[in-house]
């Protein structure tokens, strides 16, 4: 984390701040937070790596918790746990002092690639009986980096603090644009496509990336919090797709922006059948006219088209809150 997002946490009062280095004055749960420091982990890593029982993890784990130093969600029947945000100004610190080249830090660190390595093979077995019906799907429509590029133009330079992929599926979304956030966050409804979301996020490098299991109609996460709001190829597989995008401007912060991906209106009907798709793309003033319904204003759209007739079309849509257009230059209404 950089000084400049330490600062941004805030201070701590000195009785907080006695009681969060007590919480971590203790061998266990110092080891706890320094292998939180590199990812998100569940109880079950954490015994694994430790060697100790779930009962006594998961008494550390509830110290930290109520001390501010950890944060705790649920991901169906699984508990995830990562550093909080709230307590990085004592914590970073404090993690970043510490020799991992020595025991038992350093045999933490050896274990905890263990248990990576078993996550990432996991969800390659799980993505493989996926990837027909995924290499089906992306042979009808222009290369994903032709997609992910005009991702990047769309969104340009502008800084982005906080980022939210809803749908996140594999995180391809997230190690996109993840790099370039301050925070960033992926909500989907599957376990297992966190797994694999997961799985490639570490491959990357990008361990602090927060990942939750929740319904993309009622996301978990405080109105106007995120900067940027990502909705990429999901809508096609919601009954109720206007909800979705309703649920997603709610989380837009003043003067932040809505990014849809998504198909445009085509006539392939065996997706419906083969690729469990529940919409057969949208129109650019459809998809417009639900965004207006939710204060946003779209400011600006670009089709992908298909390499070969009777092929699926690719449509961006980028919505912005409008205190924006107070504080920010509008963009083109097509970018190229």
């Amino acid at each position: 984390m950089s000084i400049e997002r330490r600062q941004e946490a805030g201070s701590i009062p000195f009785p907080e701040a006695l009681g969060v280095l007590r919480a971590a004055a203790e061998e266990t749960r110092l080891r706890i937070l320094a292998l939180l420091a590199e990812g998100e982990l569940s109880v079950s890593d954490l015994t694994d790596i430790l060697g100790q029982s779930q009962p006594r993890i998961s008494r550390h784990l509830k110290l930290l918790v109520e001390a501010g130093l950890v944060e705790r969600h649920r991901e169906g029947a699984w508990a995830f746990f990562r550093l909080s945000e709230a307590r990085a100004g004592l914590a970073d610190p404090l993690l970043s002092g510490l020799d991992r080249t020595a025991p038992p830090l350093s045999e933490d660190r050896a274990r905890l690639d263990a248990v990576r390595a078993q996550r990432a093979e996991t969800a390659e077995t799980f993505f493989a009986r996926l990837a027909p019906k995924w290499d089906e799907l992306r042979s009808l429509h222009v290369p994903e980096a032709t997609v992910e590029a005009a991702v990047l133009v769309a969104l340009g330079d502008r800084p982005i603090g906080s980022l939210i992929d809803l749908g996140t599926g594999t995180g391809r979304m997230l190690g996109l644009l993840a790099p370039r956030a301050g925070r960033a966050t992926g909500l989907d409804s599957s376990h297992a496509m966190l797994s694999v979301a997961r799985a490639n996020l570490e491959r990357q490098g990008l361990t602090r990336v927060d990942l939750r299991q929740g319904d993309i109609h009622a996301p978990p996460f405080a109105r106007a919090s995120f900067d940027l709001v990502v909705v990429h190829q999901v809508l096609h597989y919601l009954d109720d797709p206007a909800r979705a995008l309703r649920a997603a401007a709610r989380l837009v912060a003043p003067g932040g922006r809505l990014l849809v991906v998504d198909f445009a209106p085509h006539e392939l009907e065996f997706l419906r059948t083969s690729q469990a798709h529940r919409r057969l793309g949208f129109s650019s003033d459809q998809v417009s006219g639900w965004l207006a319904e939710t204060g946003l204003d779209t400011v600006a759209t670009r089709d992908l088209a298909p390499r070969e007739a009777g092929q699926l079309t690719v449509t961006l849509w980028l919505a912005q809150d409008g205190l924006a257009n107070e504080t920010t230059e509008q963009p083109q209404r097509a970018f190229a």
